[in-house]
């Protein structure tokens, strides 16, 4: 699918670096074309080491980038284009006007506005019905949400192929009910945004006494609960209503100033920026986008495992996603490295070489049949012995190929041996195993089931013409001589 992006700031790169790494082709126009062009190498720099470092499976091959001369030009054969314009109606009204005419049937016109309702756009275009609201959350190639909003005049059908577009791309989609000024999270951000400001004021907190409110309290069971859930926790058994009747009352007291705003003259703005300096002014903005897209990668994987909140939209698509073969050999794992997996030392950690060669391990024994139904009806594989030769350095965002011979496939006990290519296909590593196939019920080893026994089988013969891998033996399946 090709995708234009009118607009290459902050938010249009994000949204190129999505699409893009999820393998759409992108074309980019932008005004300023040279900084466009020189923001978007940054964000496109920062993506590559951080979106595919949320997957245990490689994303799609990338698409390909192209800086057009034009509107016309970007939007030309596209079937999504985002609208990523400074929020003046005036500046959306002309660039509407250069898009329709261009924009094929059946295309999508998205705009990633942070508070115009669609109404308000619509009013600005031809054809308002192939208008909707897209409105993402920096930084765009990392953090899941977009709010998909539309009018009275915005077809059902429209706001569901845009939401599964989303999907696509690894997002979660926020179908609105209605539309709204500030949608859902904005409204909220500017709730908490608004007291801030008052809190700062009145001298009651600075920036950074703020920030670590949010860093070690209430943020943590943001990111994974959210508002509701959070406080139904807090209402013990008896749930949510037992909260409102407990803490309820509480909302009748003046603690906060939500519905004022301070005003913003120039010894407000001064002591803020001040504040900020002393906080974070010693770090350069690329060294604070990595240290943000490092700590949002960790996280999200923490909640992809668990399959809740951020977690989920990457864990959905990373089941559609396949892992490219190719050689004599199976490809068992291909995966970029995260960043959280980077000791002191400044290379991968010698724990996640065995977490690799374990999912490498997986995906091999599923393909022979060792799938969840199979696991559920009370059979499986454990590990006896692992032995790793670390051969070579690998770093975050290094992209990691394991290819899985089969030594032995037949009976109780399967031997592999990973081959873990790093850049260039350079062999980095050789992680061995001697895993052993159990019955769950009595924790003892025994046959496989039939098909699962066949298939390691045939493996083991596919791969019986192909040399012994150096090293094997070296401390797994090797008798010791008295």
């Amino acid at each position: 699918m090709k995708v234009a992006i009118i607009g290459g700031g902050v938010i249009g790169s994000g949204w190129a670096a999505r699409f893009l790494l999820n393998g759409h082709d992108v074309a980019v126009y932008d005004p300023a074309p040279d900084g466009a062009a020189r923001r978007l190498e940054e964000v496109l720099r920062n993506a590559r080491a951080s979106l595919p470092a949320l997957y245990d499976r490689p994303l799609p091959r990338e698409g390909r980038l192209h800086i057009a001369a034009s509107v016309g030009e970007a939007v030309a054969g596209a079937a999504w284009a985002q609208e990523s314009a400074p929020e003046r109606l005036e500046i959306k009204r002309a660039l509407y006007a250069e898009i329709e005419p261009h924009l094929a049937d059946g295309a999508v016109l998205a705009s990633s506005t942070s508070g115009y309702k669609p109404s308000q756009l619509q009013a600005l275009c031809e054809r308002p019905e192939r208008l909707i609201v897209a409105h993402p959350f920096n930084p765009v190639y990392l953090v899941p949400l977009v709010e998909i909003v539309g009018s009275d005049q915005t077809p059902q059908e429209l706001k569901a192929r845009a939401a599964e577009i989303m999907r696509g791309i690894g997002m979660h989609p926020l179908v609105m009910r209605s539309e709204v000024e500030g949608f859902i999270g904005n409204r909220l951000q500017e709730a908490v945004w608004r007291e801030t400001l008052w809190m700062i004021r009145d001298g009651i907190a600075t920036t950074q006494e703020i920030d670590e409110a949010i860093l070690y309290g209430f943020g943590l069971r943001w990111a994974q609960m959210g508002q509701f859930e959070t406080y139904r926790l807090a209402g013990g058994a008896a749930g949510m209503r037992h909260f409102l009747a407990q803490f309820g009352p509480s909302l009748a007291q003046p603690l906060t100033h939500l519905t004022d705003v301070p005003d913003l003259d120039a010894a407000l703005v001064d002591r803020i920026a001040a504040q900020s300096d002393a906080q974070s002014g010693h770090l350069t903005i690329p060294e604070m986008e990595r240290a943000r897209d490092a700590n949002l990668v960790a996280l999200i994987r923490a909640l992809k495992q668990r399959n809740v909140g951020a977690g989920r939209p990457i864990r959905e698509q990373e089941a559609e996603l396949s892992i490219p073969q190719g050689g004599d050999l199976r490809v068992t794992a291909r995966r970029v490295i995260p960043p959280s997996w980077i000791d002191a030392n400044g290379h991968m950690n010698e724990a996640h070489y065995v977490e690799v060669a374990s999912n490498a391990a997986d995906a091999l024994t599923e393909s022979c049949g060792v799938t969840a139904e199979y696991i559920a009806g009370g059979n499986s594989h454990f590990t006896a012995e692992t032995h790793v030769r670390y051969l070579a350095e690998l770093h975050a965002g290094d992209e990691i190929v394991v290819r899985t011979q089969v030594l032995r496939g037949t009976g109780k006990k399967t031997h592999l041996f990973h081959r873990f290519e790093g850049p260039a296909g350079a062999l980095a590593a050789t992680v061995e195993m001697m895993i052993l196939h159990v019955d769950l019920t009595t924790r003892k080893v025994c046959e496989p089931l039939p098909h699962v026994a066949a298939a390691l089988e045939r493996l083991e013969h596919a791969h019986a013409h192909l040399p012994r891998p150096d090293g094997a033996g070296r401390a797994i399946g090797e008798q010791t001589k008295g």
